[in-house]
């Protein structure tokens, strides 16, 4: 109450205000409470502000129904602006709020931004990760409230998450702490009048009381679970009690406080600008030379298109997980350090921030090998939940840089972002994602170019071996698009990234034994069904479609096409086993099984099945 009515400084029938003061519910299961409080205020709530109306106490009764606004936890993209993140998967809260602050610093906005964790979620590591950040990068300007409860959903909270220690913890992370009494009202008006005004963040741990106020819901275990119909006249008679013994008993509760004047900060549009000639972008990073020999690992052309899209539109910022120099997001780093943010080890808290920056109207994009975002999986779909424009790039994808071995190799990621494109996003047009796994340096500098263009959730990956050019300058890449290197009438093979390169050496063999094979560099997914069903058509009929990852990936969604399509046969060769170090990249494919030659024995044996 003391937040939302007197503390945060926001208009309730402008929730977008680019000013106001910022609320992250990272107990999302509170929600009820806080969409109470809208419906008082009578706050407007809505997917756009166009389509806007004003909540009432009449739509409370929606609560969690499929044509209300007001989902079971809280998120934005069903039409609650207050929120700017999908919250309830726990320990998230703190890293969205970070990215907030981030945010409001870049803009040049003396925002607060508050945020309400639970002591039970205060297990989780991530919420000391973000602590640790906010300390690093001087965010001041965030407030975080533990409601130290004692219980969590099954039982109490560990004595690890007692008040006590929470208080120890964050005293020992860098953080201001004062503790209260949560349901004594001026002890709470104190408490969050010192936001603010430290040169540390300000953390506010409460005692409270689980449903305080009515006897009944301190008895037993509630979470998640209203009271019977049977029970609610003595649970209104307790509250009514209780707000009559309080000091501040009949004061009218009125409108918070207005958000100072403010624009919209201006952001460029992506389709408004002209990106340089390949060419030109590799020249200003350095890497002509390696251009004019004719060969360039595609994470290598990435960092000099991110530095590229951080010239061209100033919302682009960069998010790296303390590898920079391997995925080269320090290029971006060294031409714009004040929208680089270092992440050091903590791939969780990076992608939470950068869904608190896209929240705020900024395009993060988000730098690691691909096998350290697995870590962040339930992030990342929390950040599409929320329909976050975030933008993620895996470098040392698949098993091609071989020596370091499969700690370091991304396997799973192509089958968990692929998932992601097989949903439609809200426009019912586009993927809830865009996936991209360029095979040289031109295609993922334009493939960088198209994750701007679309405004939400994009993945790509990059390589660490250095590749040969395949395309001119000048070659068109689009969404879903595909490109047809070789071309055969009598199979095809289908690879995408550096399984392109291996590809094209099995084509080569194959051409020995006078087969024909098609090469299709499948760049992008979704991939356009229609132009791959014919080209498949026009190739026999038959498709092979190799990676170097686990299952899940490409072939799955070439062989669900040609089920759909009919007439198609397709194979699938993916690794054959867990890699291991080894000394080059041909080694560790022919040891997982997907080696030129293999590829070409794999194609033969699925000919001759058909024959």
């Amino acid at each position: 109450v003391h937040l939302m009515y007197r503390q945060m400084r926001w208009d309730p029938a402008n929730p977008w205000h680019p000013a106001a003061d910022r609320l992250v519910l990272s107990e999302g299961h509170a929600v009820p409470i806080v969409y109470a409080a809208l419906a008082d205020l009578g706050a407007s709530v809505g997917r756009s502000e166009s389509s806007a109306f004003r909540l009432t106490a009449n739509e409370l009764d929606q609560l969690r129904a499929v044509g209300s606004v007001l989902d079971g936890h809280p998120n934005p993209a069903e039409g609650v602006p207050f929120f700017d993140a999908a919250t309830g998967s726990l320990g998230q809260g703190l890293s969205v709020a970070a990215g907030l602050a981030l945010a409001a610093r870049l803009d040049g906005r003396d925002r607060r931004i508050y945020v309400l964790i639970g002591d039970g979620e205060a297990r989780e590591g991530q919420i000391w990760e973000a602590a640790d950040f906010i300390v690093d990068h001087g965010l001041t300007n965030v407030c975080a409230v533990f409601n130290s409860n004692g219980q969590g959903q099954a039982a109490n909270v560990s004595p690890q998450q007692s008040a006590d220690r929470l208080v120890a913890k964050l005293k020992a992370f860098g953080w201001r702490v004062v503790e209260i009494d949560g349901h004594d009202a001026a002890a709470v008006a104190t408490a969050f009048r010192k936001a603010g005004k430290s040169d540390k963040p300000l953390a506010i741990v409460a005692h409270t009381i689980k449903g305080w106020g009515v006897e009944e819901l301190q008895k037993g275990n509630w979470h998640g679970k209203p009271l019977p119909e049977s029970a609610l006249d003595a649970a209104y008679a307790a509250l009514d009690r209780t707000a009559a013994a309080l000091p501040a008993a009949g004061a009218k509760l009125g409108l918070p406080p207005a958000p100072p004047a403010a624009h919209a900060p201006a952001r460029a549009k992506p389709t408004d600008v002209e990106w340089p000639s390949f060419h030109a972008a590799m020249q200003a990073a350095g890497l002509g030379g390696a251009v004019e020999k004719g060969k360039l690992s595609t994470r290598r052309a990435y960092g000099a298109a991110l530095k590229i899209a951080g010239e061209l539109l100033p919302q682009v910022v960069a998010l790296d997980g303390d590898v920079s120099n391997s995925t080269f997001a320090e290029m971006f780093a060294k031409a714009y350090p004040a929208r680089f943010f270092e992440c050091k080890i903590a791939e969780q808290n990076m992608v939470s921030a950068a869904a608190g920056l896209s929240a705020a109207g900024f395009m993060p994009f988000v730098n690691s090998f691909a096998k350290f975002i697995a870590r962040a999986y339930d992030q990342v779909e929390m950040a599409s939940i929320s329909r976050a424009n975030v933008k993620l790039v895996g470098s040392h994808a698949g098993i091609s840089l071989a020596a370091d071995g499969p700690s370091q190799m991304g396997l799973l990621d192509v089958a968990f972002f692929r998932a992601f494109t097989t949903v439609r996003g809200d426009d019912r047009r586009n993927p809830v994602g865009w996936f991209y796994h360029p095979a040289d340096a031109v295609a993922a500098y334009q493939c960088t170019r198209l994750m701007t263009l679309h405004p939400g959730l994009c993945y790509m990956r990059t390589h660490r071996p250095d590749v040969p050019l395949l395309y001119d300058a000048q070659t068109k890449f689009e969404p879903g698009g595909f490109h047809i290197l070789n071309g055969g009438d009598d199979l095809a093979l289908v690879a995408s990234g550096y399984m392109v390169h291996v590809a094209r050496q099995a084509v080569a063999l194959l051409a020995q034994q006078n087969i024909r094979a098609t090469l299709i560099d499948a760049y992008a997914l979704p991939i356009d069904a229609d132009r791959l069903c014919e080209a498949l058509q026009r190739a026999g009929g038959r498709a092979v479609v190799v990676e170097d990852n686990y299952g899940g990936g490409w072939g799955a969604a070439v062989a669900e096409i040609a089920a759909r399509g009919g007439r198609l046969r397709v194979a699938t060769l993916g690794c054959q086993r867990i890699p291991k170090s080894t000394r080059t990249a041909e080694e560790v494919l022919e040891y997982c099984g997907v080696g030129a030659t293999q590829i070409a024995d794999h194609a033969i044996a699925f000919m001759r099945q058909g024959e």
